[in-house]
């Protein structure tokens, strides 16, 4: 499949599946949707999160500024809690917002009693959150890169005091009255609102909440959203109840006009009390099979991602089987907007540097590993090579712009390491350094069994190379320690976009972001120049412009050998109603519906 035709195939695959009639009416039968996370959560507090499964909780406890519309691709920006689209200064540096009133907080022990008001002030101190050293905020540097006016002092002196003062004014976030909320950048920022539609990470928090729940805050999500925590059992099954708070909202969205599967949804759904089902109840199952089998057997109403494992069985030529397309089971499908990675460590004394002759040692291993059997063997179909780090679906991604980024050419590799001086000087078969000293690889990973197959792709590029290469096996979480302090030499990560821009991506070369998005410790100045210098531009040719000159940096310095950016498939039961998934804010339940006369009677 080319690069042109990857965006085009996820919006168009299940685009005539039509809706059961019955979606209209309305059922008096308890809705409840069941599903599986693959990994386990780690809790459910927007300050302390960054994990995908803990944040898909959080997306449907708490509300955000702005929403993405469900249905409109490309994607667009609407308001959520706020009465309109913010103001924003000419120079991109001040948002101002209206919040609509009578928007209430869950009911808890807390508000002793009390039905509690969502102000703006709630925002002032959800922010402030993040910078609060005693929550060790993980969204911190995002954050910290916007240059909120004023922040950085109260900080730092809770850095020295070991106390966050939160009464403390802060210029760069006021509650201007009781509804009306100011953000203040230090430095132009023209896409920092699509983090306000970030309900997971800037979702409202009350102070009351914490205050009275302190270190177990993780455990005790209270928020405006439309589903509430009713039961958690850690690493096992989480359940979501509907808030019964919950202000009126009725389902809205602007779908594009030639999108049929979308169409079809909001013509079903235009104007429906949201959210339409009465529970969420997530299992944790990290093995494929049974999670694949819980599917099958109507246990659970959707699949997350099809595994691996059964690619083949369930989307042939990815398309839906016909065994499957009997039984009314519906696929959505939709490019990712990531990359996948292998990256060198820049600061290492085998593969790092900007030398030519290591620059041209990096080049070379990326060309002699075959990037078509990773693809066809061992992702089965649900990739395309990539030929820049920025990812589909975010301004920046062009399908034209071409590089050997994932081209498979053991010839071309061989000879420049011939060139180089990276050849066999004492006839062992395996090449030394030009200074004639051992060249050893070592690549970092896990031992699961998808983990092994990318190995043994990576030990037979190698051994046809000539180079030796080594595994240091490890579980994932030590490997981002070690990741994150500049341990390892090689490792292989995935990057994800949150918001539909490419800076996710141009921060993987910046060198403020080494141990975070840079993995690669890449640190060159006039990249960061151009980084700083696009970052203030608002989307316009003459970003783009500097955009394709730093992917222009990846591709000749080549600090990650990029693989690939992915597909995501999810396969559906004929009695879940409206589900497509949004590529920045995916699982918002409150769209989806429940029909109970499709549903197995067992269910309950």
């Amino acid at each position: 499949m080319s690069r042109r035709d990857f965006l085009r195939a996820s919006a168009v695959v299940g685009a005539s599946a039509a809706l059961p009639k019955s979606v209209i009416a309305q059922s008096t039968d308890r809705k409840v949707f069941r599903w599986a996370f693959l990994t386990a959560e780690t809790g459910f507090d927007p300050a302390q999160i960054s994990d995908l499964y803990s944040r898909t909780v959080c997306r449907n406890i708490f509300d955000a500024l702005l929403m993405y519309d469900y249905l409109a691709r490309p994607v667009k920006l609407k308001p959520n809690v706020a009465t309109t689209m913010p103001e924003v200064s000419s120079d991109f540096r001040r948002y101002t917002f209206r919040l609509k009133c009578n928007i209430f907080f869950a009911d808890d022990a807390a508000f002793k009693g009390a039905q509690r008001e969502l102000v703006a002030e709630d925002f002032a101190y959800s922010f402030k959150r993040h910078f609060d050293p005693r929550w060790k905020s993980p969204s911190y540097a995002t954050l910290e890169a916007a240059e909120i006016v004023g922040i950085d002092e109260v900080r730092k002196e809770a850095l020295k005091t070991g106390r966050f003062d939160y009464d403390r004014p802060i210029e760069g976030l006021r509650a201007l009255d009781r509804y009306t909320f100011q953000l203040v950048l230090g430095k132009p920022n023209p896409r920092f609102i699509y983090q306000l539609a970030d309900n997971a990470f800037l979702g409202a928090v009350a102070r009351e909440v914490v205050d009275m729940y302190g270190d177990q805050i993780m455990a005790h999500p209270v928020g405006t959203g439309p589903f509430k925590l009713g039961d958690w059992r850690r690493s096992s099954r989480i359940v979501l109840d509907r808030n019964p708070t919950y202000r009126d909202e009725f389902y809205d969205a602007e779908p594009a006009a030639n999108d049929v599967r979308s169409q079809t949804i909001f013509a079903a759904m235009k104007g429906r009390k949201l959210p339409m089902i009465d529970r969420v109840e997530i299992a944790v199952i990290d093995e494929s099979q049974p999670r694949w089998l819980a599917f099958l057997n109507e246990e659970h109403d959707m699949i997350e991602a099809v595994p691996p494992d059964f690619i083949r069985v369930a989307i042939p030529q990815n398309r839906l089987a016909p065994s499957l397309a009997k039984r009314g089971i519906q696929m959505d499908r939709i490019a990712l907007p990531e990359i996948v990675v292998s990256y060198f460590n820049m600061e290492d004394p085998v593969v790092g540097g900007f030398a030519a002759e290591r620059v041209a040692l990096r080049r070379a291993i990326s060309l002699a590993y075959n990037q078509d059997l990773e693809i066809n063997l061992i992702r089965k179909g649900q990739m395309v090579p990539a030929s820049s780090p920025v990812g589909p679906q975010t301004f920046g991604y062009d399908p034209s712009f071409l590089t050997d980024a994932a081209t498979y050419d053991l010839a071309r590799a061989k000879a420049l390491l011939d060139t180089y001086g990276y050849t066999d000087r004492n006839g062992d078969g395996w090449r030394e350094q030009p200074d004639g000293s051992q060249l050893v690889l070592e690549y970092a990973t896990q031992s699961d069994p998808l983990s092994k197959q990318y190995n043994e792709l990576w030990k037979k590029g190698m051994d046809d190379l000539g180079i030796r290469i080594t595994f240091s096996y490890g579980k994932w979480p030590e490997q981002l320690k070690s990741s994150r302090a500049g341990k390892l030499m090689m490792w292989g990560v995935a990057w994800v976009a949150t918001v539909p821009d490419c800076e996710t991506f141009l921060d993987m070369g910046h060198s403020r972001f080494k141990g975070l998005a840079n993995r690669a410790r890449f640190d060159m100045r006039r990249y960061d120049e151009l980084h700083e210098r696009q970052r203030a531009l608002p989307d316009s040719e003459e970003r783009l412009s500097i955009v394709r000159e730093m992917k222009r940096y990846f591709a000749a310095f080549m600090p990650y050998k990029l693989h690939g950016h992915r597909f995501r498939t999810d396969l559906t039961h004929r009695w879940l109603i409206g589900y497509r998934r949004h590529p920045f804010s995916p699982h918002v339940f409150k769209y989806v519906d429940i029909d109970t006369s499709l549903q197995p009677t067992r269910r309950g």
